[in-house]
């Protein structure tokens, strides 16, 4: 079996997957790094010089591509990889791949973003609080969509990550 992260940025997909691919003795991978070995060029550098749209090709190429040849993997997705090219119909139809939607509020969201700004070209331009919650709830609202098709949605507010990665293990088994 493969995990599927799904969520917005910060809602932990990556620090979670890290921790329950440990648990599960599985291999665990970032798609967004994946693509960025692949491509040898940071994400921001595709979209830079290569544009969105070969981004997204590259990324539903990448995402079949680890689905389709590995097992025992937990696999983060990029916040947007679901929502494009029908990658959540390929995902939920493989038998061997359970989705988990890791939803998280938008003032969670903000306060995890706020922090590293710098580090997500998407948001870096936005200079206010204020701004920066009506950018994800407008944002997540569109995507929301696409996550809550995952076969789990599991709320992380207020939760610590073990208890988050229990009630992962719960869901997975």
């Amino acid at each position: 079996m493969n995990v599927v992260l799904i969520g917005y940025m910060a809602s932990g997909k990556s620090t979670l997957g890290r921790i329950l691919a440990e648990k599960l003795n599985y291999d665990f991978i970032d798609l967004d790094d994946y693509i960025e070995e692949k491509e040898g060029l940071s994400v921001s550098d595709i979209f830079k010089s290569k544009g969105e749209i070969y981004f997204r090709k590259m990324e539903t190429l990448y995402l079949k591509e680890l689905l389709d040849n590995r097992t025992k993997l937990v696999l983060s997705l990029g916040g947007g990889t679901p929502c494009y090219s029908n990658n959540m119909d390929f995902i939920k139809n493989i038998n061997h791949v359970k989705s988990i939607y890791l939803k998280a509020s938008i003032p969670t969201l903000v306060a995890r973003l706020k922090k590293e700004k710098g580090k997500r070209p998407l948001i870096a331009h936005i200079e206010t609080d204020e701004l920066l919650t009506e950018f994800i709830g407008k944002h997540l609202f569109e995507r929301s969509q696409f996550y809550n098709l995952s076969e789990v949605v599991l709320t992380t507010d207020n939760k610590t990550e073990d208890d988050i990665i229990e009630e992962l293990i719960l869901e997975l088994f």
